[in-house]
């Protein structure tokens, strides 16, 4: 390059602008900052996630193998007879002391009638012989008849009452019968698997009527055994049952002391049965712990053999080991 190209190129020099500021220069460092920050509230969230779905399902005790329990009265008639009045149909709710059944009374009436009459021929024998026996009792001091006549007089009136005694009982027997040809509820429920109708033959001790207790319904709850540790009588229950939305609130009301140990069972040889296992596998226990429900939201309607899933609210408690009194020296 010649001298004056380099001295033209110097003095074009003071008059070159220097680049000015621009926002999208400073803009570059925040865009490569932005990933890093939304990396890091999604890895914090999807912690707290994690820590709270552990503390959901770890941290209480909580089990799926939950049902539904409830006691049924089942009715079988005291006496036998032709059902001749059957007012409830199946599924129906009824209240304590509504008419179930009527098995046909006109036997047992007569019955009550046959042994009223019988009541009444023995409290006329006794009377009787009574009157007899104190006779002869005055003969025999007056030396009018022997020691031997005037003490069977006295056994005929024993006899007698005996009798009378007898058919009391058998008319309160016959009234107890005829009572008992009107079948009553004996609790609140519904009835259930009705098949019997009217018209049937009642046999004695055959089950005709099953009634679901309305008041008895509970939670059978199966939980792991390593849970027990935090599963305390009283503490706070939450279930929730499959076909509803709705959280049922209730308490631990106990905890089952035993279950079947299959190793414990002998065979017919009174051998010890021994069921082998993995040495490295142990499958943990599922002890029952019976749920009482508190509350039952409106619309939830409660039904023996429901799953349910159960969580208990575990709260530090005392550990220290309750000996019932029974159990005291």
């Amino acid at each position: 390059m010649t001298e004056p190209d380099t001295e033209a190129k110097r003095a074009e020099a003071p008059h070159r602008r220097e680049p000015s500021w621009s926002p999208h220069l400073s803009a570059r460092p925040r865009l490569r900052l932005a990933p890093f920050l939304v990396t890091a509230v999604t890895a914090g969230l999807a912690i707290a996630f994690g820590w709270a779905m552990w503390e959901a399902y770890m941290g209480a005790p909580w089990t799926r193998d939950g049902s539904v329990r409830a006691y049924v009265v089942t009715l079988a008639p005291e006496v036998a007879g032709q059902i001749v009045e059957f007012p409830v149909k199946d599924n129906q709710f009824v209240h304590k002391g509504d008419r179930l059944m009527l098995i046909d009374p006109r036997d047992f009436t007569i019955a009550v009638s046959h042994s009223e009459a019988a009541v009444k021929q023995a409290k006329a024998t006794l009377e009787n012989t009574e009157i007899e026996a104190r006779r002869r009792q005055k003969l025999v001091k007056d030396v009018s008849i022997s020691v031997e006549e005037e003490q069977t007089y006295a056994t005929k009136a024993i006899a007698a009452r005996a009798q009378y005694e007898q058919a009391l009982a058998d008319l309160d027997q016959a009234k107890v019968n005829l009572e008992r040809t009107e079948v009553r509820a004996p609790v609140n429920g519904w009835v259930t698997n009705l098949l019997a109708q009217r018209g049937d033959y009642a046999h004695v001790g055959q089950n005709v009527v099953s009634l679901v207790d309305a008041d008895s319904f509970w939670v059978d709850g199966y939980f792991e055994e390593i849970y027990l540790d935090q599963i305390h009588v009283g503490a706070a229950a939450e279930i929730k049952l499959m076909g509803y939305s709705p959280i049922l609130r209730g308490h631990v009301d106990s905890i089952a002391r035993a279950i079947n140990v299959p190793n414990a069972q002998p065979n017919h040889q009174g051998i010890a049965t021994v069921n082998p296992i993995f040495t490295w596998v142990r499958l943990a226990q599922r002890i029952p712990v019976r749920i009482h429900i508190d509350e039952t939201p409106m619309g939830v309607a409660l039904s023996a053999g429901m799953t349910a899933t159960v969580q208990i609210n575990a709260a530090p408690q005392n550990k220290t080991l309750q000996i019932p009194h029974s159990a005291k020296p």
